[in-house]
């Protein structure tokens, strides 16, 4: 089951991004943010009106995606960024790709106009894969910007056009970030 995050939900988000911090490179982040801190961005998120989404199987969470402002400048108002991470046992198992195409419709139904993936390590293979799967293009990869784990780490760049995207102007209507 899909739906949209609560605050009850901060310890287990927590966890699951805790582990990602801990063992992978999606995150750049070295130290596990506490419950109270996760909480904090989830609120962070949902006061924007961007979509922040949990799965969940049999009353746990097992898997969470979000979108957030790309950058803070008002030029970007129309662009967003996505985040997915999953508990261990719920990895290869599609739950990612549904979480993700739930964002992806969120965000052009806020009249948003592009999606930015910025995915920590060039061979972090699955999630270039899950992007590309659901209409991401590659548009540049950022060498070595991160230093974990004792080594340097890249950043690849994956852009999707939401809606007729750069084809036409914003509509007022729309969702505008940071304005």
């Amino acid at each position: 089951m899909i739906r949209p995050a609560r605050l009850a939900d901060a310890p287990a988000l927590a966890g699951i991004y805790g582990h990602h911090v801990l063992t992978g490179l999606a995150t750049f982040e070295e130290i596990p943010p506490p419950a109270e801190e996760m909480a904090r961005r989830l609120s962070a998120v949902q006061r924007l009106r961007l979509p922040y989404l949990v799965s969940e199987e049999a009353g746990v969470v097992v898997g969470f995606a979000y979108a957030s402002p790309f950058r803070p400048r008002s030029a970007y108002r129309y662009t967003a960024e996505d985040s997915i991470y999953l508990a261990p046992q719920a990895i290869g198992r599609g739950l990612g790709r549904t979480l993700l195409a739930e964002i992806v419709a969120a965000c052009e139904a806020l009249g948003l106009r592009q999606l930015m993936a910025g995915i920590g390590d060039s061979a972090n293979t699955a999630s270039i894969g899950l992007h590309r799967a659901l209409g991401f293009e590659a548009v540049g990869t950022s060498r070595a910007v991160g230093f974990k784990f004792g080594r340097w780490v890249d950043v690849v760049w994956m852009q999707r056009r939401l809606g007729p995207g750069e084809a036409e102007p914003p509509s007022s209507a729309g969702l505008a970030l940071g304005t």
